[in-house]
């Protein structure tokens, strides 16, 4: 029986036909997916979901998908798709991330002509019959800096096109090297001197905890006066309340904004405001880059549906079915000593070895090299992918390599990860037992054996006399309760590490008392998805 696929949303004939093509039975209900009701109903009928942002694959949804195994996002934003419901009854979902990259770019750029010249405010003066020639002056776009916060896909292609407008570019991304930078042609930074040079700011990373309000009030305050803000990438990046009192004070001299805190925005501190020109989310809206992406989704759940074969999956890897049984706990295993390292380094990365040991080394391991890097980047850009994140890295310019070797120790074999940035190295090493689930054996070169859990506190300290004291203290103060702790020293005197299992997320108040002893050289908070 030929595959069957739900169209909820609207795709163009070409990518329908796709599917039918590759022996796909399609049903094309373009407006279905505004019907919650409706699509409850029948979606426990399909194999495949294919979507764009209208529909909303909740957890309710989820539950009705009795049959559903892929849901295909036609655009990079997976927002309005539950990963975690649909992971947990082993759904895949995929997305297309670099189909709209250029078109969102472009209209950055627009934006920022727009801003410059007041052109939406011109043309509204001018075709209400006025003449108001001299109340409309701009600036000149050539030799002004350019702040663009985020140099991944869609950022790097701003950056080209800034510099060929004659810019002069500063960027500030953590995970862009030295190396890569220059080879952009761009000036690598810290986020204030940014905002204390750039004439514009733009942004272009995802909406993450780190990444909320990187335009804060405080930050705000710190841009040079006259500065003009874009922002096409997500809302809630910027505070539009302090934006907007910003402006009106003449600090900032105008603002683009494609996104908002809070969509459909019916209503904002940005609106009515003279120099802010508002577009509702048009980033990826042409007609190119709609046509590719819906092709592109169609291909990839026809491929799957089809032949088995897995690509641009948010949750999980590119590996065949053959594969999978084998390398599904050592995925997951990668995933964890990348979400590891990626948690507890703050600085840019310039280096990353992968060293597999014995049994692994005979396994698949691009996916896993994949699952690691996925897991490092996470902490930083919610939506990577297994198949984004290797791309990343190279357009990054951060070095990789991977080191196979035979077995060498106790273990059957394990994955070692060694991230090396600007002012030190962290390593870390874990394997799989017979239970199929991962754990810490080595941190910092010092042995150890330790759980994943989902909440776990990571502390690096001057190994003295009275530190589990202190720690269960601090904690037992708090109300935060240890489950479970791992412990680890180099030497008498020497490093020591520790590992904490609490019941929940721990807040920064009281990491900062962790912190505050003098033998304590580092308490981060870790989140892990172990269920």
């Amino acid at each position: 029986m030929a595959p069957r696929v739900l169209v909820s949303d609207e795709l163009s004939e070409t990518a329908v036909q796709i599917f039918r093509d590759r022996g796909v039975e399609v049903d094309f209900q373009p407006k279905l997916g505004k019907d919650k009701e409706k699509l409850a109903e029948i979606i426990g009928n399909y194999d495949g979901l294919a979507i764009r942002s209208a529909t909303k694959v909740t957890e309710k949804l989820i539950a009705e998908a009795t049959n559903l195994k892929v849901v295909g996002r036609a655009g990079i934003g997976v927002d309005n798709v539950d990963i975690p419901a649909a992971s947990r009854r082993g759904i895949i979902v995929m997305n297309t991330p670099f189909g709209n990259s250029i078109t969102t770019a472009e209209h950055a750029i627009a934006l920022m002509f727009a801003v410059a010249r007041q052109l939406p405010a011109a043309d509204n003066s001018t075709q209400a019959g006025k003449w108001e020639k001299s109340k409309f002056m701009g600036v000149e776009i050539t030799g002004k800096v350019l702040g663009v916060i985020g140099a991944g896909n869609i950022g790097s292609i701003v950056c080209a096109r800034a510099i060929g407008l004659k810019m002069h570019v500063l960027a500030y991304d953590p995970f862009l090297s030295k190396e890569r930078a220059e080879e952009m042609g761009v000036v690598k930074v810290e986020l204030d001197e940014l905002l204390a040079q750039a004439d514009f700011i733009t942004l272009h990373v995802p909406l993450t905890d780190k990444t909320r309000n990187v335009l804060s009030a405080e930050a705000i305050a710190k841009t040079k006066p006259g500065v003009r803000i874009i922002n096409c990438a997500r809302g809630g990046l910027v505070d539009e309340k302090a934006l907007a009192d910003a402006l009106k004070s003449g600090h900032v001299a105008g603002a683009g904004f494609d996104v908002f805190e809070v969509e459909p925005a019916t209503e904002s501190p940005l609106f009515g405001l003279p120099n802010v020109v508002c577009t509702p989310h048009l980033g990826a809206s042409t007609t190119e880059a709609q046509e590719n992406v819906a092709l592109q989704v169609a291909e990839q759940m026809a491929d799957y549906l089809v032949k088995g074969a897995v690509s641009n999956a948010i949750n999980m890897p590119s590996i065949t079915a053959e594969e999978a049984p084998i390398l599904k706990p050592f995925i997951r295993l990668a995933d964890v000593l990348g979400a590891f390292v990626g948690q507890v380094t703050e600085s840019a990365i310039k280096e990353i070895e992968i060293l597999y040991d014995g049994s692994t080394a005979a396994m698949n391991t691009k996916a896993l090299t994949s699952a690691v890097l996925a897991g490092l980047i996470r902490p930083q850009v919610a939506d990577v992918n297994m198949v984004s994140a290797p791309i990343m890295i190279k357009e990054k310019g951060i070095i990789l390599s991977e080191v196979k070797r035979d077995k060498t120790g106790v273990f059957d074999g394990y994955i070692k990860l060694t991230v090396t940035t600007a002012n030190q190295t962290r390593s870390v090493a874990g394997t799989v037992f017979s239970d199929g689930k991962p754990r810490f054996i080595q941190i910092k070169g010092i042995n150890l054996d330790a759980d994943v859990g989902n909440h776990m506190v990571y502390l690096t300290n001057t190994d003295v006399p009275g530190m589990i004291g202190f720690i269960g203290t601090t904690l037992g103060d708090a109300n935060v309760n240890i489950a479970n702790f791992q412990l680890g020293r180099e030497k008498q005197g020497g490093d020591a590490i520790a590992l904490l299992y609490v019941d929940g997320p721990v807040s920064e108040g009281v990491l900062d008392k962790l912190r505050a002893n003098p033998a304590v050289r580092q308490a981060k908070p870790l989140v892990f998805n172990v269920d």
